[in-house]
């Protein structure tokens, strides 16, 4: 998926070097990489997590990373992270509006495996009540919260004085999001086609 791009001019290379940071965030992630994951915040960097809880510093992230990334790998599910939009605020400054999805560990979008066991959609007929798939869907995510769907949001900087000037993340705040509109919304796309 190629991102929208707005905010200032950049060059191609600073859109190709974003989108590759968050894919590096990506492989971290489902490889239960911690010191690949932490490199790729700043030292003074402070992420939200997506049950509330805010980390300050590179110190109190690689702590959390190292608690929680290692075990994920045997988990039979892990998330996609996709650049949604970027916005260049100045050249060394961009806000990444990030789209996360829970997949199984052989890449099958965990909405669709679900939409498999109950039809086309993950609405049930009546308004007042959810779907078997719904449900389904609700059981999986309170068993594995961590690969609920996202819509992170990173706040990136970049120092051409420091670090050759590699992007890095300054602020993240993770979000999960049940938002079964957007499920019935990606139902129309054929398999493979991304938003």
């Amino acid at each position: 998926m190629k991102p929208l791009v707005a905010g200032v001019a950049v060059p191609e290379e600073d859109v190709s070097a974003v989108v590759r940071l968050v894919a590096q965030v990506e492989y971290a992630q489902q490889n239960g990489l911690p010191d690949a994951f932490t490199e790729l915040f700043g030292q003074e960097a402070v992420w939200t997590v997506p049950h509330g809880d805010p980390l300050t510093g590179l110190a109190a992230i690689s702590a959390f990373a190292r608690r929680s990334l290692p075990g994920t790998v045997h988990r039979p599910l892990t998330v996609t992270c996709e650049a949604e939009s970027i916005v260049f605020v100045r050249p060394d400054l961009a806000v990444v509006k990030i789209r996360q999805r829970p997949i199984t560990r052989d890449g099958r979008r965990l909405d669709e495996v679900l939409r498999g066991h109950d039809g086309p959609g993950l609405r049930s007929s009546r308004c007042d009540r959810p779907s078997a798939a719904q449900r389904r869907w609700a059981s999986v995510v309170a068993a594995h919260p961590d690969v609920a769907p996202g819509t992170p949001v990173y706040v990136l900087t970049k120092d051409d004085t420091k670090d050759d000037g590699r992007w890095r993340i300054a602020l993240a705040q993770s979000t999960a999001s049940i938002d079964h509109d957007a499920f019935e919304a990606d139902r129309t796309l054929p398999t493979g086609a991304h938003s």
